[in-house]
């Protein structure tokens, strides 16, 4: 990615775990920047020390809920973006990838600055607690209510990729042929997903 100085456009931000990316994620991040100039992609858990249990949500703190590294969410992620289904190539260098703990909210502010404006789509109590967490954290928060009929999850596509079977139709095209690289990878090596 190109143009690391600062635009004085607004910053806005989406928070998650990102596992994998999927098209709800890929929205979250076309409305952002629609209000905003630059994004902040901010992926949460970034390592198994991060993970812990969580007030709405009794899956996240499980590493079967986080089967990808920080550095292939990352990978997958830029592949997404830079897509025609994600922002497209040049509105993708207005957008930064970090790690964001968010069981440390003293060090967000050296991940994401206070002044970013947190995208958050509500789906039901985990994302609430986020909202919440977020704001009181010092972060201004615009609230996307999600429609739970059309609603795409990572849990569903990760079940998907562990049977082995219709999970390409759920996950952004450009991350197609990187999963399943990383599938054969892991696969070679006797991990499982």
């Amino acid at each position: 990615m190109t143009g690391s100085k600062p635009t004085g456009e607004p910053l806005a931000c989406v928070t998650g775990r990102f596992q994998p990316v999927h098209a709800d994620h890929l929205r979250l991040f076309r409305l952002a920047l629609e209000a905003s100039g630059r994004l902040v992609v901010a992926v949460t858990n970034p390592d198994p020390g991060t993970y812990r249990a969580e007030l709405g949500s009794s899956h996240r703190h499980l590493g079967a809920a986080s089967p990808f590294t920080y550095f292939e969410r990352l990978e997958l992620l830029t592949a997404a973006l830079g897509s025609d289904e994600g922002v497209g190539p040049e509105v993708a260098e207005r957008v930064r990838i970090v790690p964001f703990d968010l069981g440390r909210p003293e060090h967000w502010p050296h991940y994401v600055p206070l002044s970013a404006v947190q995208y958050v789509g509500v789906y039901g109590p985990w994302e609430r607690e986020k909202l919440r967490r977020l704001a009181a954290g010092g972060y201004r928060v615009v609230e996307i209510p999600g429609d739970q009929h059309t609603r795409r999850t990572s849990t569903a596509i990760r079940q998907a990729l562990r049977a082995g079977t219709g999970w390409e139709r759920l996950v952004p095209a450009a991350t197609v042929e990187p999963l399943r690289e990383l599938l054969a990878h892991r696969h070679a090596a006797g991990m499982a997903l």
